[in-house]
């Protein structure tokens, strides 16, 4: 079978579906099949298996729990779903949702299914494959969809009771300080020391709005030819939380150079048409209203969120190590956990300086 895109690859024996029973499930439940079911995997995707699915002439995706032991409360594809349902028709733009699949006899573990997007992927945040002027254009989207979804109102959208309202930054350094304790597979100093200093200096400030968790450039589609977003994926690490925490994790490419993990860091942003770290962060004040943000509030969301990225990574290690990582890169960006907690460590010296 010819792979209908390039960013697909064939299914890797540990997340094999059996193409029959999808097929009967499909049919049942999404709409009817007028052919065989053949089935892809996407590359990327390092937590929750994603895959492309031609039912006929029909073409899903399909995101599923990865086989095996897992974490307590992670690769939650029920709520995905639900807040993929939730918004669309809003200003964010998402893949229509089709049918939630709880019952574990079907493919071996929940999964749902969503229309096919087509569009363009882009992987590397500066750009090479565009043009200057075009560069900038694609960032500057990218800004407007996050303000966007940082301006909606939860309950209107019938999500406030997505997740708890207040103290997010407090809760989310204590979880992720367990997901990273439950997956650690080597002693890193600078993220003990983290554990230890980010619960003893969390901001006051507190705002609660419905969050991504994982913006990024690589988890939207744009359109094939347009600078224009078509989807967001990857709504894993949804929930109700603090905004300024979600946008500084978009915001951290600005710190994180590209050798690390994907980042702009210590790139002549000017001369490749891309906005600078400060100019994002005005494009995104326009545009939710605010009139600034406190530095030290936006230093902390910074050193937060790469203890939180590197905890995110340690996991994708371990998984590996077990054997059943989704993605075949999975060792390598497993890799990336103690450069980044050693890279949070050296901005709180920074700031205790300051």
């Amino acid at each position: 079978m010819t792979h209908p895109s390039p960013d697909t690859r064939p299914v890797a024996p540990q997340h094999a579906i059996d193409a029959d029973r999808l097929r009967e499930w499909l049919a049942a439940h999404v709409a009817p099949v007028d052919g065989t079911v053949e089935i892809v995997q996407f590359k990327g995707g390092q937590s929750n298996p994603t895959y492309l699915v031609t039912a006929g002439s029909s073409r899903y995706v399909l995101r599923r729990k990865p086989p095996g032991k897992l974490l307590p409360s992670a690769h939650a594809v029920d709520r995905e779903y639900r807040v993929i349902r939730a918004l669309d028709g809003s200003a964010v733009p998402v893949a229509r949702a089709r049918a939630l699949c709880e019952d574990d006899a079907v493919i071996g573990t929940a999964f749902y299914v969503m229309d096919y997007v087509p569009g363009r992927v882009f992987w590397d945040p500066r750009l090479p494959e565009l043009g200057r002027e075009e560069r900038g254009l694609v960032h500057d989207e990218i800004n407007r969809v996050i303000a966007a979804l940082h301006s909606i109102d939860p309950a209107a959208v019938g999500l406030g009771d997505y997740g708890r309202s207040g103290e997010y930054i407090a809760r989310q350094v204590a979880r992720w300080t367990r997901q990273y304790q439950a997956s650690e597979t080597e002693k890193i100093e600078a993220m003990d020391r983290l554990i230890e200093w980010l619960p003893a200096n969390v901001p006051a400030s507190d705002e609660t709005r419905v969050v991504h968790g994982d913006y990024r450039i690589d988890n939207v589609i744009f359109h094939p030819s347009e600078p224009r977003i078509l989807a967001v994926l990857d709504w894993e690490l949804s929930t109700l939380g603090h905004p300024l925490a979600d946008f500084a994790y978009h915001c951290m490419v600005w710190r994180i150079p590209p050798g690390v993990f994907r980042g702009l860091g210590g790139v002549d942003c000017a001369e490749l048409g891309i906005p600078t770290e400060r100019e994002y962060v005005a494009a995104y004040c326009r545009r939710t209203g605010r009139d600034g943000i406190d530095p030290r509030d936006w230093e902390y969301c910074m050193v937060y969120n790469m203890f939180r990225i590197a905890a995110i990574v340690q996991g994708v290690m371990a998984r590996a190590l077990q054997g059943n990582a989704s993605s075949a890169q999975a060792l390598e960006t497993g890799r990336a956990a103690r450069p980044l907690a050693e890279m949070a460590w050296r901005q709180v010296e920074r700031l205790s300086q300051s």
